[in-house]
């Protein structure tokens, strides 16, 4: 189950509250073109700059927002045994900023960042130009199945 929630003081700048299915299908999408286990738990929570600075200095030591943060799990949910991937957190303000700064819409930057975070919860990275390649061709694909405008960041 992928599980989208919308923090309280960040809802009432969501226009269009149907967020949530265009983004459980990006994470979905992942799951599918990575074959991971398509019952696989994700939590997506959507919440704003102040929450991921807090995040970002907790657990990187960087003290700056960010506009995605993964935190993997890859716990079996005693209950069900699905496993729990983990927790894909995402700065509303800063996805609509780089929205309008690369020209493209809301809903195209905000798939880019779960597609990016979920390959982060199944541990791909980008630290080294050998996985940067291999993360940025799967979340290209994957970004291009959703028929997203954009397919990836812009370096």
């Amino acid at each position: 189950m992928i599980s989208v929630q919308i923090a309280e003081q960040i809802l009432p700048l969501v226009p269009d509250k149907e967020v949530t299915a265009f983004l459980e299908q990006a994470a979905r999408q992942v799951l599918l073109q990575t074959h991971a286990d398509p019952e696989a738990e994700i939590t997506i929570l959507i919440t704003g700059d102040e929450k991921l600075h807090e995040l970002n200095q907790q657990y990187l030591g960087i003290n700056a927002p960010t506009d995605v943060l993964s935190f993997p799990a890859g716990d079996p949910d005693p209950e069900t045994g699905s496993i729990y991937l983990g927790d894909v957190v995402l700065s509303y303000p800063r996805a609509l900023a780089q929205a309008s700064a690369g020209g493209h819409s809301l809903e195209a930057e905000l798939q880019l960042l779960v597609v990016h975070g979920v390959l982060h919860l199944l541990g791909y990275d980008h630290a080294e130009p050998e996985q940067k390649a291999a993360m940025w061709a799967v979340q290209s694909q994957a970004l291009a199945e959703l028929g997203c405008a954009i397919t990836g960041p812009s370096e």
